[in-house]
C-alpha cells in the first residue's frame, strides 16, 4: 500500500510533538518491549509441588527435580502460606497452593519447619474451604479433597475438622461417580488427574498429550501423569520446563500467544494500537504462522483461537474459519474442557469472533448460542473479586454493544473509565500474573492520548464553528444546524491526530448534506432548486454566477469553495486532481434530491427499483465519505475510483442507511403525506396483505443483510483494489449510522447528544485506584 507524503509528514509532525513528553515515550517503550517479548508469568507454588513430587526413575525415594523442592523451602511467606499475595477472596487458592505445598515436602521428609508454619495457615483459615461466596480455583472441589486424603497417606494429620473433611470427601466422590457422561467431563476428570488418582488406563489420557509432551500444557497434571504412568512424553515436558525456568514452573505454559494478543487486542480497545503498529504486525504474523499449521497453543485453548482469529480477520489476513466450526452449535463447546467448567472468557471470545464474521453460517448459529449463554450468565453473576467484576462488565458491554453499533471513541471512553485494561490477576488451577506486563502504562498512556486527542478535535471545531458563520449558514432558516453531530461521526471513528484533514472534510459534507437536503426538502422552489444544480453542473470559476436568489448564492458559494479547498488538499495527498470526481459526487446528490422533489411535487408513485436506485444517492453520504477517502492516506488512482468494488462499497452503505432512515422516519414521513422505501413496499405488495409490522421486519432485514454484505467486502483482500484503510470508511459510516438509527432517525436522540458532548468535551480522569 502506498501512503501519500502528506501524511507521512502529519504523522512525523505529530510523533514530534508528543516526543517531548519524556514520560510519554518511555511508557511507549515498556510497552514495545510487552510486544516483542515473551510473556513472563508469574511462578506458581502448586505447579512447582506437584512436580516437586515426582519421583526420579531410577529411585522412588528421591526426587527428580530436586531444585524445586529447595524452592518450596526458600519462598514460604511470613505466614505459612505459598502462592501469590492477593485479594482475600482468593483465600482457597492459598490454602490448595499451601497443602500441595506440604505434601510435597512431607513426601520427601524435608522442611519440618515449614511444614508446621503451613499447617497452621490451613487451620487459621479452615472456613475459607467452605465458604462458597470466594472464588475456586478450576478442579479445587475435586484435588483438595484427593490433596487431603494424600495427607493421610503420608500419616499427616490435616487441621480442617472431620465433618469438613468427610463432607468435601463425600462431595468429591458424589461428582467422580455421577452417572452423567460427556466427553467435556471426560477432560475435565483427566485435567485435575493429581487430585483423582483414579484413572487407571494411560488411554484415557493420552487422547488430551499434547505434541509437546504436556497433558493441557499444564506441570501439575503432566508431573502427576508421569509420576503414575511413566510416560516418555511427560517426561521430555518436564523436563523441556527447566531449559526455561530455574527451579519453579508456571501453571501453565507455554501460554505466550494468549497473553500477546490479549494485549493487542487491549491496545486496540484503548485506541492507541497506532504507536504499536510493527510490533503488532510482527506478532500477528508470527501467530499467523501458528494458525495455518495448526498449532496446539493457538487451536487447542478455545480462547486463544477465537481472539487469534478475531484479529487476524481485522488485520487483513487470509485465515479460515474452521477451526471454530465445532463450536457452532453449544454441543460442540460443551464437549470441551472449558465447557465443562463453565469458561466465560472462552464463551465471550467465541462470542465476538462469531461477530466479526457474521456472514458464514456456521458462525451465525455461534453468534446465537454464546449471546444466550452470556445473557444467561449475567442473570446470576457471582462477584467475588476484582475480575469477576469486571468480566461481568465486559459480557455486559459486548452484549449491549454490538461492534456493527459502536463507535470507537465510544468504546475508548466507556474502557478508560471502567478503570483497569489488563487486569492482572487471573485463576486457573491456581492464580497467576503476567509479570512483564503493566497495566498501568497501559492505561496511563490510553489516558493521556484520548485527551490529547480530545484536546485537537475542539480546536477542530472551532474553526467549523467559524466556517460556518463565516458562511453565513446560520442565516438559512430553514435549515438544521447539525455540526456537533456532523463532526462526531468522523471524529467518533477518524480520531487520530493525523487524519485531522479527513475528519474535516467529513464534518463539512455532513454540515452541507443537512443543509441542501432541507433546501430541497422545505426551503427551495423549483427555480432555486434548477439554479443551484446548472451552477453546480456548469461548475464555471471564470464567470460571475448567476444567482435567483440569496438562499442560492449561500449554498452555492460555501458549496463551491468547500469542494475546491477539499480538491486542493487531496491534490496534496494524492498528486492528481480529484476536483472533478468530487463535483461530480455533488451533483449527482443534487440531481437525485430534484427528482425526489419532482415526485413529492407530482404526488407520483415510483416503482420500488426506481426509488432505490434514487434513494441511495439521495441518502447524501456521498460528499461526507468519498472525499475523505482520498484524505485517509493511500493513494486512490482514477481506476480504483471507477472500480466496481469503489461503488460496490458505497452503494451498500447508502442503500442500508437509506433503509434504516426510511424504517425510522416511515411513521413522521406517512404522516406528511411522503413516500418512502417503507411504504413503497406496502403500496407494491401485489397479494395487499402484509401488515405494517411485517414490511417494516423485511425491510430491516433488507438492511441486515446488506450492512453483512458491506462488511464482507471491507474484510475481503483477495481482489481487492480498493487500499484497506479507505475500504474502512464505508464500514465506520455503517457503525455510525446503525449507532444513530437504533432509537429514532438520527437527530433527536437526547442520550446520543449527551455521548456526543462527553467524547467531544469531558476530558478522561482517573482515580489512584483505577491504576492498582
Amino acid at each position: 500500500m502506498e501512503i501519500s507524503a502528506t501524511l507521512e509528514r502529519r504523522l512525523e509532525a505529530v510523533e514530534n510533538t508528543r516526543a517531548n513528553n519524556v514520560s510519554f515515550e518511555q511508557t511507549k517503550e515498556k510497552i514495545r518491549k510487552m510486544l516483542l517479548e515473551k510473556v513472563e508469568l508469574s511462578v506458581s507454588a502448586y505447579d512447582t509441588s506437584w512436580v516437586a513430587m515426582v519421583p526420579s526413575p531410577s529411585s522412588q525415594t528421591a526426587p527428580l527435580f530436586p531444585q524445586c523442592l529447595s524452592w518450596l523451602l526458600e519462598n514460604q511467606h511470613e505466614d505459612g502460606s505459598w502462592g501469590l499475595d492477593h485479594h482475600p477472596s482468593l483465600k482457597k487458592d492459598m490454602l490448595s497452593s499451601t497443602l500441595a505445598c506440604v505434601l510435597a515436602l512431607k513426601k520427601w521428609g524435608t522442611g519440618e519447619r515449614q511444614i508446621s508454619k503451613g499447617l497452621q495457615f490451613i487451620e487459621l483459615h479452615s472456613a475459607s474451604v467452605t465458604d462458597e461466596t470466594m472464588e475456586k480455583p478450576a478442579g479445587f472441589d475435586i484435588i483438595f479433597p484427593g490433596m487431603v486424603e494424600y495427607a493421610r497417606d503420608l500419616n499427616l494429620v490435616i487441621p480442617l475438622g472431620s465433618q469438613v473433611v468427610d463432607a468435601m470427601i463425600q462431595k468429591r466422590d458424589l461428582d467422580l461417580t455421577s452417572e452423567s457422561f460427556s466427553r467435556g467431563r471426560e477432560a475435565y476428570l483427566a485435567y485435575v488427574l493429581e487430585g483423582t488418582r483414579k484413572i487407571q488406563h494411560w488411554d484415557l489420557v493420552a487422547k488430551y498429550q499434547r505434541r509437546n509432551g504436556s497433558l493441557f500444557d499444564s506441570p501439575a497434571t503432566t508431573a502427576a501423569a508421569f509420576t503414575q504412568f511413566r510416560n516418555d512424553g511427560c517426561l521430555r515436558y518436564l523436563s523441556s520446563l527447566f531449559q526455561k525456568f530455574d527451579s519453579a514452573v508456571p501453571t501453565v505454559y507455554p501460554f505466550d500467544q494468549y497473553a500477546r494478543l490479549s494485549i493487542i487486542d487491549t491496545l486496540e480497545s484503548l485506541g492507541i494500537d497506532r504507536d504499536f503498529k510493527n510490533e503488532i504486525r510482527s506478532v500477528l504474523d508470527e501467530t499467523y504462522r501458528c494458525y495455518l499449521r495448526g498449532d496446539e497453543e493457538i487451536c487447542l485453548d478455545l480462547a486463544t483461537c477465537a481472539l487469534a482469529f478475531r484479529l487476524l480477520l481485522a488485520h487483513g489476513y487470509d485465515v479460515s474459519y474452521d477451526p471454530l466450526k465445532p463450536f457452532a452449535e453449544e454441543s460442540g463447546f460443551s464437549n470441551t474442557l472449558e465447557g465443562y467448567l463453565k469458561n466465560t472468557v472462552s464463551v465471550l471470545e467465541l462470542f465476538k469472533a462469531a461477530q466479526s464474521y457474521p456472514h458464514e453460517s456456521a458462525l451465525k448459529e455461534q453468534c446465537l448460542w454464546t449471546k444466550q449463554y452470556l445473557e444467561m450468565e449475567l442473570s446470576n453473576w457471582p462477584i467475588t473479586s476484582a475480575r469477576d467484576q469486571y468480566l461481568k462488565k465486559e459480557v455486559e458491554d459486548a452484549l449491549a454493544f454490538p461492534p456493527y453499533a459502536s463507535l470507537e471513541r465510544l468504546d475508548h471512553r466507556r474502557r478508560l473509565l471502567r478503570g483497569f485494561c489488563l487486569e492482572n490477576t487471573r485463576v486457573m488451577k491456581t492464580s497467576y500474573c503476567f509479570l512483564n506486563v503493566c497495566s498501568s502504562d497501559i492505561l496511563n498512556l490510553a489516558v493521556e492520548d484520548f485527551n490529547f486527542c480530545q484536546s485537537i478535535h475542539g480546536e477542530e471545531m472551532k474553526r467549523l464553528d467559524r466556517w460556518i458563520v463565516g458562511n453565513r449558514l446560520q442565516e438559512l432558516k430553514f435549515a438544521r444546524q447539525k455540526l456537533a453531530y456532523c463532526y462526531f461521526s468522523g471524529a467518533a471513528t477518524l480520531f487520530t491526530p493525523e487524519l485531522s484533514d479527513a475528519r474535516v472534510s467529513w464534518a463539512k459534507g455532513g454540515v452541507l448534506t443537512t443543509v441542501i437536503d432541507d433546501f430541497f426538502d422545505v426551503g427551495a422552489s423549483k427555480e432555486e432548486m434548477e439554479n443551484l444544480i446548472h451552477l453546480v453542473e456548469k461548475w464555471d470559476l471564470n464567470c460571475v454566477p448567476e444567482y435567483c436568489s440569496e438562499q442560492v448564492e449561500i449554498i452555492f458559494s460555501v458549496l463551491r469553495d468547500t469542494i475546491l479547498e477539499t480538491g486542493e488538499k487531496a491534490f496534496v495527498y494524492q498528486g492528481r486532481s480529484v476536483t472533478h470526481h468530487i463535483v461530480k459526487i455533488w451533483l449527482d446528490l443534487l440531481k437525485s434530491m430534484l427528482r425526489e422533489a419532482e415526485w413529492s411535487s407530482e404526488k407520483a408513485t415510483p416503482s420500488l427499483e426506481d426509488y432505490m436506485e434514487n434513494a441511495y444517492v439521495s441518502f447524501a453520504l456521498g460528499p461526507i465519505v468519498l472525499p475523505a477517502t482520498y484524505l485517509i492516506g493511500p493513494l486512490m488512482s482514477e481506476e480504483t475510483i471507477g472500480s466496481p468494488e469503489y461503488n460496490q462499497l458505497y452503494k451498500l452503505m447508502s442503500t442500508m442507511g437509506r433503509l434504516l432512515n426510511d424504517i425510522q422516519g416511515f411513521k413522521r414521513e406517512s404522516a406528511q403525506g411522503k413516500l418512502n422505501g417503507v411504504s413503497l413496499h406496502m403500496i407494491h405488495d401485489q397479494d395487499n396483505r402484509s401488515k405494517e409490522e411485517e414490511v417494516i421486519e423485511c425491510v430491516k432485514g433488507m438492511a441486515e443483510r446488506k450492512r453483512v454484505e458491506l462488511q464482507k467486502l471491507v474484510l475481503e483482500e483477495k481482489g481487492s483494489v480498493v487500499p484497506r484503510e479507505c475500504k474502512e470508511a464505508f464500514l465506520k459510516m455503517s457503525k455510525v449510522l446503525n449507532l444513530f438509527y437504533r432509537k429514532d432517525d438520527g437527530f433527536t436522540s437526547q442520550d446520543l447528544m449527551s455521548v456526543v458532548k462527553s467524547v467531544m468535551y469531558e476530558p478522561v480522569t482517573l482515580q489512584d485506584e483505577s491504576l492498582t
